[in-house]
């Protein structure tokens, strides 16, 4: 397998990783719309679950960092 057709598949990767990020927090933020003002501690599970999915995908970058930077210079 050349260096091009690995480097692509850690680029689509990333990119699965940013289309998953961007649809959960379109969607929560779709969800808590329809919360009741009133309701603090659905908006705040709405608010932990996008978190919690951003952070997670900040881990998954930097894993793919280190996997295309082990593919480039190894």
């Amino acid at each position: 397998m050349s260096l091009g057709h690995k480097l692509t598949i850690v680029l689509v990767a990333f990119v699965a990783i940013l289309v998953t990020v961007i649809c959960v927090a379109f969607r929560e933020r779709r969800l808590g719309k329809s919360l009741a003002a009133d309701d603090i501690h659905g908006q705040q599970a709405s608010d932990g679950r996008v978190l919690a999915v951003i952070f997670s995908a900040i881990f998954g970058g930097m894993v793919l960092t280190l996997l295309a930077a082990w593919i480039v210079f190894l």
